[in-house]
């Protein structure tokens, strides 16, 4: 599988409660179990009107099948090529 980032556009985004997020949290995992092919949803970011999302799955289409039959907005999805931090460079991911 390879490894999207998925930027979605959501006015308010920062001001989610906590019980919003995990709403969200349970349509999401929910609608992975559902798509009947490998996909991963790793972890999301939430920062000021956006939410980041690190998925794994197979194509780019599956990312946004996931988000269509979420309800999720995918304002844009892009394939994750490199990691890197303060260390340098990181194995290929998927980890």
């Amino acid at each position: 599988m390879k490894t999207f980032l998925i930027e979605r556009e959501v006015p308010g985004a920062s001001e989610l409660s906590y019980d919003e997020l995990l709403g969200i949290t349970r349509k999401s995992n929910d609608t992975v179990a559902a798509l009947d092919r490998p996909y991963e949803w790793r972890h999301s970011y939430v920062a000021g009107d956006k939410i980041y999302c690190v998925h794994d799955a197979e194509d780019e289409e599956v990312v946004r099948e996931h988000a269509r039959k979420g309800g999720f907005p995918a304002n844009s999805v892009n394939e994750i090529t490199a990691v890197f931090d303060r260390n340098g460079p990181r194995e290929a991911l998927p980890v």
